[in-house]
């Protein structure tokens, strides 16, 4: 995988939400979005 650099367009990936359903990046373009990534909790760094 290419890696991003600053101001390059996020690609487009699939997640599912809490409540199972699979949302894609494509479905809020046009809208600010926020994504918050952080590690899993209690695992090692």
């Amino acid at each position: 995988m290419a890696q991003l650099k600053l101001n390059d367009p996020a690609p487009d990936f699939e997640l599912p939400n809490q409540k199972g359903k699979n949302i894609r990046l494509k479905d809020f373009r046009g809208k600010h979005v926020v994504f918050w990534f952080y590690p899993r909790a209690r695992t090692p760094q």
